[in-house]
């Protein structure tokens, strides 16, 4: 078993539902004390039950990583609860898809102020509590699509885009400190959204995955469990593709 999450706080923000479900399940699974965050009380209380209910500890809090008072809220009732948090994973993201000339202005901001603005909030409101500790591990979820490109896609892609390149960045500052800052970039994943396309858009989705399948959300928990761990401790800066074989690096 990969080391170091057992008695550990971890926080997933976005982790209510898909991607982020699967990452606090699969964390809390290794031992971690997971902070499930979500737009609504409601839905981050119901993962964090099913932990609960599995043996595991959790705690529920609201999170809107677009609006500062709200960062700051979940901020100081997370490190009140737990003491430190020196596990943390940006997940939470939406998206706005148009074409750039159909594209509200609204839409890019919203979406820029949730996938780009909301990792600097949430850092900035978490590492200085792992720099005093000397110690911590930042995950940051991106997407194939900061590499590829999208049609009807360019306020997401430039947001995921510029989390690696805030990923490598911080990695920079931190690493004196003994905190690493990792990227993990799904391609095409069993979600919600994916669940609800037909048969024929879902193969030819399916045509550009070498792998041939669309990948379930535990696989990208899986490579999130795995830098968050002592396996990982001489990884830092990086970002590592979890997409079937869509983008090769």
């Amino acid at each position: 078993m990969i080391g170091g999450l057992e008695g550990k706080a971890a926080l997933i923000s976005g982790g209510s539902r898909g991607i982020g479900r699967a990452i606090a399940l699969r964390l809390a699974q290794d031992g971690a004390e997971t902070l499930v965050c979500g737009r609504t009380l409601e839905g981050a209380s119901g993962v964090a039950d099913e932990i609960l209910a599995g043996g595991g500890r959790a705690h529920a809090l609201a999170l809107d990583v677009s609006d500062d008072d709200s960062v700051e809220a979940c901020a100081a009732e997370a490190l009140r609860r737990c003491g430190t948090i020196p596990l943390l994973v940006n997940n939470a993201g939406i998206a706005r898809d148009n074409l750039l000339l159909r594209m509200k202005k609204e839409d890019w901001d919203l979406v820029v102020a949730t996938n780009l603005t909301g990792v600097y909030r949430l850092c900035r409101a978490l590492v200085p509590s792992m720099v005093r500790a000397r110690y911590g591990r930042i995950v940051n979820v991106t997407s194939v699509v900061a590499r590829l490109g999208n049609p009807g896609q360019v306020n997401y892609a430039a947001t995921k885009a510029g989390v690696e390149a805030f990923t490598r960045s911080l990695a920079r500052e931190l690493a004196s400190r003994n905190i690493t800052v990792n990227s993990v970039a799904p391609g095409f994943i069993e979600t919600d959204m994916t669940r609800g396309l037909g048969e024929e858009a879902r193969a030819r989705l399916q045509d550009q995955i070498p792998l041939r399948r669309l990948g379930v959300p535990e696989d990208v928990a899986g490579v999130v469990r795995f830098l968050l761990g002592d396996d990982a401790s001489y990884i830092t800066g990086a970002t590592l593709e979890v997409n079937g074989g869509m983008h090769m690096a």
